[in-house]
């Protein structure tokens, strides 16, 4: 007798999804926003039409978390897609598992916004990327039906729906640690009310970045990692020597270094490192420091390296067979010392390509995260066409950094254009 199709199918999780279940909560919710921006106001009938239909396509969204005896698992969700609602509250808090209708993404609109968030454990923002993309596409089907006569009403032949475990796949033994341990500059200063998060966008005209950028022989993302390690250095150090350095964490997209299609996690992060030990550096000193700290890591070997230290821990025969409680218990722990050892991340999540039918409804798209331990500032970038979006998160009352890292951008000739959630309207 073949298997029932009502039979419920489960999934593992893959290699860095491990550990976003064991950490997350109201107060660090590891979600992450990225959203697309049309010409006109969005409907939301149409919209909860459009989700109904893409969800089922995507099977590494359509699922809920469940907790076993040794590792967390998927479960296929047999529950209608999530309520799209009207952005009323702060973005980015925490996706509870029982809640949502056992989803672990939502979907909101706010004017002419489309918001997608996600919980870390399903994707990557190239997985996120995918997802909003097809919803983006099938919403503008259903609004404007004469599309139709262009595009056809089904998944675009180039979006992938791959779901392996491209960690495992890839995967070569090692043993040696790939995390640091040393504890880096954290900023800080008075908070935010909780759950309330401060987000502040900030235009960028491509080619003015790769102008400035080229001046010192580095690449846009080398650039923006660069301007934000001087900010610090200047708005928070002030220019002095500081025993702990300014480390910036950098995730790295691993599908082009493994011809990967993968719409589930598939990153690794390594981080630009500056260790301010003397007074007064420049900043052609810092950006020279941040490009070669990143261009270390940032090469097959190296990222081969820190992915198969951590798959090496999955599959050890012993660790595997630990209960969960006690993988919790130590995930946490190592958790703990890794992430201090960042003042902050910084993530670029490249240029978002939309077919040539659809560009006309498009004004651009945004993307930020969510904060973490010892983190309560971080970046995001993405870009559309001729415009970078560069995108600070926090929970920080001040803004010193924001603003040193835009104004730098502006004497460096890059014309900055900032927008608010109005968190900061006081301060700005």
């Amino acid at each position: 007798m073949g298997k029932r199709e009502s039979e419920i199918k489960w999934d593992k999780l893959d290699n860095t999804a491990h550990l976003f279940p064991v950490i997350a909560g109201e107060s660090m919710s590891n979600v992450y926003r990225i959203s697309v921006t049309l010409n006109e106001k969005i409907l939301p009938g149409y919209l909860q039409e459009a989700l109904d239909k893409v969800l089922p396509w995507f099977e590494v969204f359509k699922v809920r978390l469940r907790k076993g005896v040794f590792w967390y698992y998927f479960e296929d969700n047999k529950k209608p897609a999530p309520r799209v609602e009207e952005e009323r509250t702060y973005p980015n808090q925490f996706i509870a598992p029982n809640k949502n209708n056992n989803y672990l993404f939502r979907v909101s609109y706010y004017q002419c916004r489309i918001n997608l968030e996600v919980f870390h454990v399903l994707t990557d923002g190239m997985g996120g990327i995918n997802f909003l993309r097809e919803l983006t596409y099938q919403y503008l089907r259903i609004a404007h039906p004469d599309l139709l006569t262009e595009v056809e009403d089904a998944l675009c032949s180039d979006t992938s729906l791959n779901k392996e475990d491209s960690f495992v796949k890839n995967y070569k033994k090692s043993h040696a640690k790939s995390y640091k341990t040393r504890r880096a500059y954290l900023i800080k200063g008075e908070k935010l009310k909780p759950l309330e998060l401060g987000v502040m966008h900030g235009y960028l005209p491509v080619g003015q970045l790769k102008t400035a950028a080229k001046k010192y022989g580095l690449s846009i993302n080398e650039y923006l990692v660069s301007v934000f390690m001087f900010s610090v250095y200047q708005e928070c150090l002030h220019g002095m020597a500081q025993g702990r350095p300014i480390s910036v964490a950098v995730p790295v997209n691993l599908r082009p270094y493994y011809k990967s299609i993968t719409t589930k996690n598939f990153f690794v992060m390594v981080s630009a490192v500056f260790e301010p030990v003397k007074e007064h550096y420049t900043f052609e000193e810092i950006a020279a420091i941040t490009a070669e700290s990143l261009r270390s890591q940032i090469n097959p070997e190296s990222l081969e390296h820190i992915f198969a230290y951590n798959v090496s821990n999955e599959k050890n025969l012993m660790l595997r067979a630990v209960p969960l409680f006690l993988k919790n218990i130590a995930i946490k722990s190592v958790y703990r010392t890794s992430a201090l050892a960042n003042t902050s991340t910084i993530t670029n999540i490249g240029s978002i390509g939309i077919r040539e039918e659809y560009q006309p409804y498009i004004r651009g798209f945004h993307a930020f995260l969510s904060m973490s331990k010892g983190q309560s500032i971080k970046g995001c970038i993405c870009s559309y066409k001729d415009t970078l979006v560069f995108t600070f998160s926090s929970t920080l009352t001040d803004v010193s950094v924001q603003r040193g890292f835009f104004r730098k951008l502006s004497q460096e000739g890059v014309e900055v254009e900032i927008e608010t959630n109005g968190v900061y309207d006081e301060t700005m």
